[in-house]
């Protein structure tokens, strides 16, 4: 049984963000890390594993982006992931979630020798777009059920059953493998590398692969195919000195009250 794991590059939400001449999010010069809400994917992942000790199970980390785009699955490799793969293609840049999602499907059909996976795994959102539809548009591609959104995993066999948390109940939903699954950062804390998994690492196979290898036409991806493009960015702007209302004569509630109605807090 093999488990891929879908992994993204971001930007480090703490470093100083920037965009392209083409509006596209600078991926090259700036500071990255695998996404946190990834992190739990991997988890998951690696949990099935270890429940089902019985079995041969891999789990595979797999990452779409540029070079510096293979630290992500590195760091899968650290917390206990078998092998991983990098995507890498000049042509990928810019390419929205639909185009994503296509490189994504072909690569894990090529990581599981040409077919897809018994299971799928991926985070709830990236956190530098947070669009939290690749999961769907994979599971789509892939011609396999979804169950996303997962805060519980529970697995017995070829069945998943998951809980979704909603703002209103929980449900609970059920899949035969293979399928895709995507979970929330309430499934359970994401495990930090340790020393000794750090040195396995760097053993584990970590394999390349470019738009040829997995036989995908740069025409299809990349910024000029994809259906959404950001039109323009400006640099947020400094922030400014507050207002300070100084209590003297018993006003400053009025005040504090005047100063919320009037940004429409209340």
């Amino acid at each position: 049984m093999n488990i891929v794991v879908c992994v993204k590059y971001v930007p480090d939400a703490t470093a100083d963000r920037r965009f392209e001449a083409d509006n596209t999010v600078d991926r090259v010069d700036v500071d990255g890390l695998l996404s946190e809400l990834d992190e739990y994917a991997v988890e998951q992942a690696l949990q099935i594993k270890e429940k089902r000790a019985d079995e041969e199970i891999k789990v595979i980390a797999l990452t779409v982006g540029p070079e510096k785009a293979a630290d992500a699955v590195r760091k899968a490799l650290q917390m206990g992931a078998d092998e991983a793969v990098h995507v890498s293609d000049e042509a990928i840049a810019g390419s929205d979630a639909i185009a994503t999602s296509l490189v994504l499907a072909e690569a894990v059909k090529k990581a599981n020798g040409g077919s897809v996976p018994e299971l799928v795994v991926c985070g709830l959102a990236s956190t530098d777009a947070g669009m939290s539809v690749v999961p769907a548009m994979l599971a789509e591609r892939l011609g396999l059920p979804q169950v996303t959104q997962a805060s519980v995993v529970e697995t017995q066999g070829d069945q998943v059953r998951i809980k979704r948390d909603g703002d209103t109940a929980t449900e609970v939903i059920g899949g035969t493998m293979p399928l895709v699954l995507s979970v929330t950062d309430q499934s359970g804390e994401a495990r930090y590398p340790s020393f000794k998994g750090i040195m396995a690492a760097k053993k584990k196979p970590l394999e390349t692969w470019s738009l040829a290898d997995l036989g995908v036409d740069a025409g299809q991806i990349g910024l000029s195919a994809s259906w959404s493009q950001v039109q323009e960015t400006a640099a947020r702007p400094p922030r400014t000195a507050g207002e300070i209302v100084k209590d003297e004569d018993g006003s400053g509630a009025t005040a504090l009250a005047d100063f919320l109605a009037s940004k429409k807090f209340i």
